[in-house]
């Protein structure tokens, strides 16, 4: 499972692979719940997830409840954008448990730890790089 992290006061995000024993703690959460970052390698962060996607692309609502798949009438996002006014679309989306189907989880810190994510993480920006071999 893949677990992006958005970093709301940098406007950036950073993508942790986590292997399968160390997504189980996951499944049974709801979008909305509030995790401690140390279940993906960030000590001292709190998360909140946000949503996310399934092994085949389908995105997860909020407001769809269960695990497994549905078709459901669409008026807006997720999962449909409509391009007139009052169209409106049945569309396949997931439910906003997280099973072992779940492919994404996006997710956005709420507290912050003591260093950043990208020291805790070990990625570099590459624009601060390139700056600084133009020096």
């Amino acid at each position: 499972m893949k677990v992006v992290v958005a970093d709301p006061k940098q406007g950036k995000c950073y993508q942790i692979e986590v292997d399968g024993t160390k997504s189980k703690p996951f499944f049974g959460m709801k979008i909305g719940n509030e995790f401690d970052g140390s279940l993906v390698g960030l000590t001292g962060f709190k998360l909140q997830i946000t949503g996310g996607t399934d092994s085949d692309g389908f995105p997860m609502r909020k407001d769809v409840h269960g695990m497994e798949r549905k078709r459901i009438l669409l008026s807006g996002k997720p999962g449909f954008i409509p391009r007139e006014k009052g169209e409106r679309m049945k569309k396949t989306i997931r439910g906003n448990l997280i099973s072992e189907d779940i492919a994404q989880l996006n997710a956005k810190v709420l507290e912050y730890g003591s260093k950043g994510i990208a020291e805790v993480l070990g990625v570099s920006d590459k624009k601060e790089e390139k700056k600084e071999e133009k020096k």
